[in-house]
C-alpha cells in the first residue's frame, strides 16, 4: 500500500476564482460531470461570495484540496445532498500536475471522514463513466464499491455512454 500524501480540505476563498474558472471551463471535464456549459468569472465570483458553506442551505459543499505546502491540488465536492436520506454525491478534480500521486485517494478518504463525522451522512455515491478506468480505480481505493450500471447515462454531445454507480457507506 502506498503512503498517502498529507492534504487538507478547506473552504473556497476569493483567491480560488481562477482555479474554479479553469476547472469549470475545461471542456475535457464536461463529460465526467453534470456541467456542459462554460461559466463566467462573474457567475463563479458570485457563487464564492454567496455560498453559505452550509450543505443544508446550499445542498452542496465545495472544498479546495491543498498539499502539505499549501499548494492547491484540486477540488472535492459533495453535491446533490439529500438531508432526508443523509447522502450526497462525491466529486473530485485533481489538477494534472498532481495526478497519479495519490492526492485524489487522500482527498476522497478525508471527504468521506468529513461526511461521516461532521455532516453525519450515511453514504456517499459517485456516478462514473464506465470507461473511466482511472476514476473507477480511484473511488475503489477510497472504499467505494460498484453497485450498478446506468445504461446510456452520459451524453458527450455525440454519443451516449454507460456509467457506473459507486457507493460508500459511512
Amino acid at each position: 500500500m502506498n503512503k498517502l500524501p498529507d492534504i487538507r480540505l478547506r473552504a473556497l476563498e476569493p483567491e480560488d476564482l481562477d482555479l474554479l474558472y479553469q476547472i469549470e471551463n475545461d471542456r475535457s471535464l464536461w463529460n465526467v460531470g453534470a456541467t456542459n456549459v462554460p461559466y463566467s468569472r462573474y457567475t463563479l465570483h458570485d457563487y464564492i461570495a454567496t455560498s453559505n458553506d452550509d450543505i443544508y442551505a446550499d445542498r452542496q459543499v465545495r472544498l479546495i484540496i491543498e498539499d502539505a505546502d499549501g499548494q492547491t491540488v484540486g477540488v472535492a465536492d459533495l453535491v446533490r445532498f439529500e438531508p432526508q436520506h443523509l447522502r450526497a454525491e462525491a466529486g473530485i478534480v485533481v489538477m494534472d500536475r498532481w495526478r497519479r500521486q495519490h492526492y485524489g485517494e487522500a482527498a476522497l478518504i478525508q471527504l468521506a471522514d468529513y461526511g461521516r463525522r461532521v455532516l453525519r451522512l450515511h453514504q456517499l455515491y459517485a456516478v462514473v463513466a464506465a470507461d473511466n478506468d482511472a476514476a473507477l480505480r480511484l473511488f475503489a481505493k477510497a472504499g467505494f464499491q460498484e453497485q450498478s450500471v446506468l445504461k446510456e447515462w452520459l451524453f458527450d454531445g455525440r454519443q451516449y455512454a454507460d456509467a457506473k454507480v459507486m457507493q460508500r457507506f459511512l
